[in-house]
């Protein structure tokens, strides 16, 4: 055996740290985007969001979340701080963060208001029916009835904060947000009326769009 070969054999494999590589490490410390950039730090150490205007990731399709990465970097997407944190990460990064949220427990949902729930709203018919006279899909239709995940692919809505939610539909509907890939959202975002935006949103975020027939609370028909 020559000297270079029984040093090369005697030489130990490199020590993977998968902790240094793992989405979890992403989302506390920020990645090649430095501390600055942590994630946790406006979505919350469950995923859960602030209840604002950061959304929640927890449990969303790791397609999905690797997608708007790459459309924040990309400028399909616009956000100070997601642009600017987005283009620093590397591929290996968004798609190990966009998994790390992807496995976490979808966070507890508030409750219901009974007073609420007894009221059949302009907002859940649009929910549910969408409005056909002007070309309104039913949101249901893609995000399924209680706002989570359905077979067409369309992100989770349940969990999120009435206020993330119509900031986002009034993206689609001016066209800052855009790039779903049959045009779906903008279309429907630029059906509804200003005036539906925000009464939509809050019916999404109060987890009424879970159930289109709720148990009926004590006092309710």
């Amino acid at each position: 055996m020559s000297a270079a070969v029984a040093a090369a054999s005697c030489t130990p494999d490199p020590v993977r740290i998968p902790f240094d590589q793992s989405g979890e490490m992403v989302a506390l410390s920020g990645g090649s985007a430095g501390p600055r950039a942590a994630c946790h730090t406006c979505h919350g150490l469950d995923g859960g969001g602030d209840g604002a205007r950061a959304p929640r990731l927890a449990a969303l399709d790791p397609g999905y979340l690797v997608r708007q990465l790459d459309f924040f970097a990309d400028g399909q997407r616009s956000h100070p701080q997601m642009s600017w944190l987005a283009k620093r990460l590397g591929s290996d990064e968004r798609m190990a963060v966009s998994l790390h949220y992807a496995q976490m427990a979808m966070p507890q949902v508030g409750r219901i208001d009974p007073a609420i729930s007894c009221t059949q709203s302009d907002a859940e018919r649009l929910y549910h029916e969408g409005d056909p006279a002007r070309g309104l899909q039913a949101c249901a239709s893609c995000h399924g009835a209680e706002g989570s995940d359905s077979d067409s692919g369309a992100p989770s809505l349940a969990g999120q904060s009435g206020a993330y939610l119509s900031e986002q539909l009034r993206r689609w509907r001016s066209g800052e947000r855009y790039g779903d890939p049959l045009g779906q959202m903008r279309q429907a975002a630029r059906a509804l009326q200003e005036e539906e935006i925000s009464p939509l949103a809050d019916y999404i975020a109060r987890g009424q769009a879970r159930s289109r027939r709720p148990e009926s609370p004590a006092g309710c028909p």
